[in-house]
């Protein structure tokens, strides 16, 4: 196998097994089934550290907010507390889960480009330590409700720049046409500026942009950056506007196949201070505490799924099918967006590959296809395929389709687990409904 593979705490045991977390595979898929979500937390501890032990190399002002879309869940939140990380949130559910976790509230930045009044009081009410202001909408909403609270918040302008990330276009996010933030080109973030700057209420420490995800050059923050900073200089003296706070979002890629060539973490966090550096020093602007927030650099491929082989179909000269007990119903992303992802039996990970399978999944729709055209050893009765990188967007994007419950998440470190999430039961599905008769 590609041993590029076995990032963190990953490793082939002396039988031949996957092992992760100092913990045999093979036992996790018996303790727990299949399909089974396993994270590596010590791994995901060295991202952290490693993200800001650069800006500390640098003695630069920062926070790193854990976008927790990624994956969010209490057991994670409890740990992105405990290693003093921000705390990214888009919804009034993961606030809620944050607040479950007795998250520190001036860590935590609120985004979401359509926050209901509840979230907004939810926001308001914990004391988060800033909304990222999305739209006029939000701004106004905002500002009516800390004047009503005589409640003083922080917030970020959310600006479109206008820059690409080279991406899918689903998870691209700071081009012009976007549904995402104020934009720059046509005097919206501008305007809305003017306007926040002058209500009561409001303190306006900031500008955020965000250009995409699964970035693996640095050309995109570095356009963004002068396009924001750029007009943060005009607004300083026209708009009396001072930044303290410079927001670049996230999107730093990780490594799904072996097409997938990431930058050390050091490497994008640099560009990006030089770039901040220069550009204050040569626009006359005091220089600003830089924020990003990485998400699925942070837990993606600190995850895997592990699944037990079942049916298989083979169509000579065309395919050959080999199904597994999960799919799209615990990673749309292949159907969603034609996302890549390749992975190993746990079982006999080194074992001579003899055959290629498509790996399809057990929803009842043709496109639920993981992986096409994996090298394998030829499969043997309930074998455990392990599947790379599904840290990010595998049970946060789960759902129960075909009535399907989803799977447990079992965090692992140091040999020892921790069952951070229960398996979903047949009777969970039906917990909510009523009967009509």
């Amino acid at each position: 196998m590609d041993e590029n593979l076995l990032t963190g705490t990953m490793k082939i045991n002396e039988k031949n097994h996957l092992e992760i977390g100092g913990v045999d595979c093979v036992d996790l898929a018996e303790k727990y089934g299949t399909p089974v979500y396993i994270y590596d937390t010590a791994y995901i501890k060295t991202k952290t550290r490693a993200f800001k032990a650069a800006f500390a190399k640098r003695k630069v002002a920062a926070q790193v907010a854990y976008a927790s879309k990624a994956f969010s869940c209490l057991a994670i939140y409890q740990l992105m507390a405990q290693e003093k990380m921000s705390l990214d949130v888009v919804s009034g559910g993961e606030l809620y889960t944050a607040i479950q976790a007795d998250y520190p509230s001036e860590k935590i930045h609120f985004h979401g480009n359509n926050k209901s009044d509840d979230e907004l009081i939810a926001g308001l009410d914990y004391h988060v330590g800033c909304f990222v202001v999305d739209n006029f909408h939000e701004l106004y909403r905002l500002d009516e409700l800390t004047a009503e609270r005589k409640q003083k918040t922080n917030i970020l302008i959310r600006v479109t720049p206008g820059v690409e990330a080279h991406t899918h276009d689903y998870i691209s996010t700071g081009q012009n046409d976007s549904k995402f933030g104020f934009d720059l080109e046509n005097g919206q973030a501008e305007a809305a500026v003017k306007q926040a700057v002058n209500m009561p209420f409001i303190e306006v420490i900031g500008l955020h942009s965000h250009i995409g995800s699964q970035i693996f050059e640095t050309q995109g923050f570095n356009l963004a950056i002068d396009k924001v900073l750029t007009q943060a200089a005009k607004w300083k003296s026209a708009l009396n506007f001072d930044l303290k706070v410079l927001n670049v979002g996230g999107g730093f890629g990780i490594r799904y196949t072996s097409e997938d060539k990431p930058l050390p973490i050091e490497t994008y966090i640099h560009t990006i201070i030089d770039e901040v550096e220069m550009l204050t020093e040569n626009l006359n602007l005091d220089m600003p505490e830089i924020w990003i927030e990485p998400g699925r650099s942070l837990v993606g491929d600190a995850g895997i799924t592990l699944y037990q082989t079942g049916s298989q179909k083979s169509i000579p000269d065309v395919r050959n099918y080999l199904a597994i007990d999960g799919g799209m119903s615990d990673n749309i992303r292949p159907a969603l967006y034609n996302a890549k992802y390749t992975g190993v039996f746990a079982n006999r990970v080194n074992d001579q590959i003899d055959e290629l399978y498509s790996i399809a999944g057990k929803c009842c729709e043709s496109g639920d296809m993981l992986i096409w055209n994996l090298p394998l050893p030829k499969v043997q009765s309930k074998d455990i395929l392990a599947v790379f990188s599904t840290g990010a967007y595998g049970y946060a994007m789960a759902s129960n389709y075909n009535r399907i419950p989803r799977p447990p998440v079992v965090f692992v470190e140091g040999g020892s687990e921790f069952l951070a999430i229960e398996r979903e039961s047949y009777r969970d599905l039906m917990r909510l409904e009523r009967s009509l008769i």
